[in-house]
């Protein structure tokens, strides 16, 4: 229980900034809630002094009262609702974007381990059922306390004896609740991972749908979805029973403390202890005080899924990142582009080693091939070089100057990747080359697409440059897609580039053309590429041989290749063929 109300009070933080906003809208709930208190009241009146006294005044200034407070109390509600509804949207924007920021701030690592379906479902399910709960019931919550409250004052002053026989029913319905509640919340949380798996499902098997075609794997697909389907259908009837065990049988003990109120109450009239219009104008109190207690309670029950919710997604936000930006960090405007890993090492928590040991020193402006075998720790490198993973022990320097100490920006700023397979957005291909600097002018996108070695292909599409490239670049081939990646790396003009396998997907004759607009637009920069094909080695100031996580050969590919035991291996078949 401590845990749930802790929970609670770190959403209540989301809330307080809003507090200013949120008292017109207490103030009008206040306001429509009291005049809804009237209304009960006014049947005495009708039954005593406009019925049995046969006053036909009475009954026309009781009916107008009915229907202006009626009426009002209407037009407030409506208002406190509706400004409510967009207070409370904005709260759970803040919640959801505190959420986006710190996903933005997970390593890689994170997102390998973490399936993308589960942190869709936290990001978008979680938070909306935080949302439809909060928009739904913490405004009916404070508009219920208040009619619960100024209906028992008016029972307590219309009969209190019959108020306590009423009540009697009230312990072993609380019970009821708090039991069922507290086993509807485990279910909850099951419901939402369970919902979690088939969204991680669709988007796996979505993605890599070519693969399940082509591999005849449809039919075993479908019995995997229909397993996922089935264990979120178990789950959901669980949840519902649960549900209805809360919420109806507590309903069912009130209804029958109503039955006795009426026995009781009835008693009192024919035994002239009460009048009639008093009964009525109580039985009127009493129904009215189910609603809020019902109310209540059907409130008490949704929170169940809120806290479930609130759980899982404090349990995202409480993910340590990887890297952390220092409290001072130190500006760097400017950059050479010198580098120097000092005896960093960096494991992957699975028994080896990433990187063991590794000393490497580069010159400003040298151009560095790094290759080895695969999980030898090549693109590890590039990882730490672009702070997204910070060595477990030793240092990466720019400049001279440890990266852990400079602002995550101006390290992204002078250090540009390149991946094996980059990401393109749903969006033209200019808004794509253009991404790291929104800024730049259509000249400058053009020389980037022209160095990357893409000019034919641009000048080919329908639209050019705003011809929208597709999901993920879906419309481009791979090594389309590489050659967009690289002039958006060219067009940020870093001080460093580093290109991991960037040209594997290339055939020689789009390999060449990168090339060549690399060697114009990035001549004098610091590049690390990143590479398996001896081609590409060839074209480097030197070359830097890395086996299980160490660096075992370091020099010129003339060197390397004519005398160099690791460089030959590695290449043995292109070298002899």
């Amino acid at each position: 229980m401590t845990l749930i109300d802790a929970q609670l009070r770190r959403a209540l933080g989301y809330v307080r900034p809003y507090a200013g906003a949120l008292v017109p809208v207490v103030l009008l709930s206040l306001a429509g809630t009291g005049l809804n208190l009237v209304l009960p009241y006014l049947s005495k009146l009708l039954v005593d002094d406009a019925l049995v006294g046969r006053d036909f005044g009475a009954l026309l200034r009781i009916v107008g009262l009915f229907v202006g407070i009626t009426a009002a109390s209407f037009v407030l509600n409506v208002l406190s609702g509706m400004r409510y509804t967009k207070v409370s949207a904005d709260i759970l924007f803040d919640m959801r974007l505190d959420l986006y920021r710190h996903l933005q701030r997970l390593s890689p690592r994170f997102y390998a381990r973490t399936p993308l379906g589960d942190v869709v479902s936290r990001i978008n399910g979680d938070i909306g059922e935080i949302q439809r709960v909060t928009a739904e019931a913490a405004l009916a919550w404070f508009g219920q306390v208040v009619a619960l409250v100024g209906t028992v004052a008016m029972l307590l002053w219309l009969d209190w004896q019959l108020f306590l026989v009423g009540i009697l029913v009230l312990p072993p319905t609380l019970l009821a609740l708090v039991r069922y509640r507290r086993q509807l919340e485990d279910r909850v949380r099951v419901l939402r991972e369970r919902s979690a798996d088939i969204g991680s499902f669709l988007i796996e098997t979505l993605q890599g749908m070519r693969t399940v075609v082509g591999s005849n794997a449809q039919d075993r697909e479908v019995a995997r979805f229909r397993g996922r389907n089935d264990s979120f259908v178990e789950a959901l009837l669980s949840m519902r029973l649960f549900g209805y065990l809360a919420g109806g049988l507590p309903g069912l003990l009130l209804t029958a403390g109503t039955a006795v109120v009426f026995l009781y109450g009835g008693w009192r009239v024919i035994s002239g202890v009460t009048t009639l219009g008093t009964f009525v104008a109580f039985m009127a109190y009493q129904q009215r005080l189910m609603s809020p207690v019902q109310g209540l309670m059907g409130i008490y029950t949704n929170l169940a899924t809120a806290r479930a919710s609130l759980a899982r997604v404090h349990e995202l936000l409480d993910t340590p990142p990887d890297v952390v930006e220092t409290e001072a960090p130190e500006t760097l405007p400017s950059c050479e582009g010198a580098l120097r890993l000092d005896n960093v090492r960096f494991g992957f928590g699975r028994g080896t080693e990433g990187l063991d040991g590794i000393h490497l020193d580069v010159p400003a402006g040298q151009v560095v091939a790094v290759v080895g075998a695969s999980g030898s720790g090549k693109s590890t490198i590039a990882d730490l070089l672009s702070r997204h993973a910070d060595p477990d022990e030793g240092r990466v320097l720019l400049d001279g100057r440890d990266l852990r100490t400079l602002p995550l920006s101006d390290v992204r700023r002078h250090v540009a990747v390149v991946e094996q397979d980059p990401f393109l957005f749903h969006a033209s291909v200019a808004d794509n080359v253009r991404y790291a600097r929104p800024d730049a002018t259509d000249g400058e996108i053009t020389a980037a697409i022209e160095a990357a070695g893409l000019a034919d292909l641009v000048r080919s599409m329908p639209e050019g440059t705003a011809t929208v490239v597709g999901e993920r670049g879906r419309g481009l081939s791979a090594g389309e897609r590489q050659r967009m990646a690289i002039a958006r790396a060219f067009l940020s003009a870093p001080a460093v580039l580093v290109m991991d396998e960037a040209t594997g997907a290339l055939d020689p004759s789009s390999e060449a053309s990168v090339l060549a607009g690399y060697d114009r637009v990035m001549k004098g920069r610091t590049t690390v590429i990143i590479t398996h094909r001896l081609d590409l080695a060839r074209q480097a100031d030197r070359v830097v041989v890395v086996e299980r996580g160490r660096i075992v050969e370091d020099g010129s590919p003339e060197i390397l290749e004519a005398g160099g035991s690791h460089f030959r291996t590695l290449f043995l078949d292109v070298l002899e063929g």
